[in-house]
């Protein structure tokens, strides 16, 4: 049985940090899979006319190429070269709740977030958004430093 391991990514250092980690212990567990997520925060609670709701729904369809080509396909290319199972996921959302759903729908064993100075994850997990994810979530959450 493949053991399935969640990595949020930020697009900074911090993310390169936890990718790291769970490229060892991938290594370290064996029949492993990575499924890298980047969260763009989102919220759907805005009230805006039709003409804004069609321009924010390409916008966001925008944001996820932009950030799939940039931030995660280099993540999943950089732990597949290391002979690693690999995939990548971009979502809308909130951080901590996002990356909880996923870890429920895809059966995963642990979330890996890496805290950082560097703003994205700081600002978006390691405050308030990381206190509800390791406080919330259905599965372990590895912090890396």
């Amino acid at each position: 049985m493949t053991a399935t391991l969640i990595v949020g990514l930020d697009g900074t250092g911090s993310g390169e940090r936890a990718v790291a980690y769970a490229k060892k212990l991938a290594k370290l567990i064996g029949d492993c899979e990575l499924l890298m997520v980047y969260v763009i925060e989102w919220s759907p609670y805005t009230f805006q006319t039709a003409e804004e709701n069609s321009e924010r729904h390409k916008r966001r369809e925008e944001e996820i190429v932009m950030a799939s080509e940039r931030i995660v396909n280099p993540a999943v290319s950089s732990v597949q070269s290391d002979g690693i199972t690999a995939r990548g996921i971009v979502r809308h959302g909130d951080v901590a709740d996002l990356l909880d759903a996923v870890a429920v729908e895809e059966k995963a064993e642990q979330i890996i977030v890496a805290r950082s100075s560097e703003g994205g994850f700081v600002k978006r997990v390691f405050g308030t958004s990381t206190a509800n994810l390791v406080m919330h979530a259905s599965v372990p959450v590895t912090v890396v430093g």
